[in-house]
């Protein structure tokens, strides 16, 4: 039922653009460059969103609201987390509003529902949160700013078994990221002499952990490995220490969604210790992100930027790149092909967009939670320069 539903809503739009003559050329007729940001500012997930919007008016703020002779003009949208919002917000606005570029989506639902409207319109669609690594293989019109799970989960598991954790319990959100944190985590684990000793999957919606836990607990591995979107983390570290797992000699790991700099000061000792390889800390110790930190809190009453932020200002500056190299057009094959192979200095750290797969690649840190001068904060303690998403990496 729910596939013919997704169906019938992208034939829909699909037929809209089609009627209208498609995007592109009405777009091109706009004085502003348009980009339509579609993020879920209301709901279970409105972290995600916040965050985003937040360094994208950041990002417009610090190098303006024109580029090549244009003016940029962000379009903003609530899909609240549904992909059935999505499929309705996507065309509306690139046939009404005629933007450019289509960017943000929060959660992979969001995203592959979009994916064939970008195609069918030739609009250019920038992932500034979304991490399952079969997206941009959808459209020939995505680009990624954010990260792949398969990134941080394939190093994750081989720096656990190389450090003397040997058997895992993995928990992971029952939907495509979490498959792939699962996945890839598990391959690169095993293949460094580690066991999976069990592997559980808790809902998107709701998610109770705590029956979960006690499984672990039961089965008393030397690591237990979670993924849970962003703005989950509290629940788990909520249940985690309910069932008494902070004193079980459990090495908590994972990648870096589990310890979110945005709740994560609300999170108390529990998670302390807490092992993990993600790509962006709040701690990051380049001039480049001490000056980010400090300007995001400023424009948003002190809140702390996180990894979904970087996605959002890094998206920002792609966009900005791309119509730098056009000369401010904004046919959709040439900013596409603009985006491929950018590279730039990221408050992250050195990025660049692979030009054959329209992926980021970026560093993955391993990180330790710790109190540092009153505050809980991801420490960095070793680098993987230049991962490249391990889905797409010929072997």
């Amino acid at each position: 039922m729910e596939r013919r539903q997704a169906l019938a809503g992208i034939a829909a739009a699909a037929a809209t653009l089609a009627m209208l003559g498609g995007a592109a050329g009405g777009a091109a007729a706009q004085d502003a460059v348009k980009v339509g940001l579609i993020l879920p500012m209301t709901g279970p997930f409105a972290s995600t969103g916040k965050q985003i919007e937040s360094a994208v008016k950041l990002y417009v703020q610090q190098n303006g609201a024109t580029v090549a002779g244009r003016k940029v003009e962000v379009v903003l949208k609530d899909d609240t987390g549904p992909a059935d919002t999505t499929k309705r917000l996507a065309p509306e606005l690139i046939v009404n509003d005629k933007v450019s570029v289509l960017a943000g989506f929060g959660l992979t639902p969001l995203a592959m529902a979009t994916a064939p409207l970008a195609t069918q319109g030739k609009v250019p669609m920038v992932v500034m949160a979304a991490g399952t690594s079969v997206i941009t293989e959808r459209s020939p019109y995505i680009a990624r700013t954010s990260f792949t799970l398969a990134q941080s989960s394939a190093i994750m598991g081989e720096w656990a078994a190389k450090n003397g954790i040997k058997k895992v319990v993995t928990l992971v959100t029952d939907y495509a990221p979490g498959h792939d944190a699962e996945k890839f985590f598990k391959e690169h684990f095993a293949a460094a002499g580690g066991t999976v000793a069990a592997e559980l999957r808790v809902p998107l919606q709701n998610p109770d952990f705590a029956p979960f836990l006690q499984r672990v607990k039961d089965a008393a591995p030397q690591g237990l490995y979670i993924f849970v979107p962003s703005g989950q983390g509290a629940i788990v570290m909520k249940q985690f220490v309910e069932r008494g797992l902070d004193k079980s000699g459990i090495k908590l790991i994972g990648p870096g969604d589990v310890v979110d700099d945005d709740i994560l000061n609300g999170m108390g000792d529990a998670v302390l210790g807490t092992i993990t390889a993600h790509f962006y800390s709040a701690a990051h110790p380049s001039p480049k992100n001490k000056a980010y930190v400090e300007a995001f809190k400023k424009a948003t009453g002190g809140m702390r930027p996180n990894f979904m932020s970087v996605g959002g200002y890094d998206g920002m500056h792609l966009i900005y790149e791309a119509l730098r190299k056009t000369g401010g057009k904004t046919d959709g094959d040439a900013l596409i092909a603009a985006m491929k192979g950018t590279a730039w200095e990221s408050p992250r750290g050195p990025i660049s967009i692979d030009p054959e797969t329209r992926e980021i690649v970026q560093n993955v840190y391993i990180r330790e939670t710790k109190r540092v001068d009153g505050e809980i904060h991801n420490v960095e303690f070793a680098t993987f320069q230049a991962v490249k998403d391990p889905a797409k990496v010929k072997k």
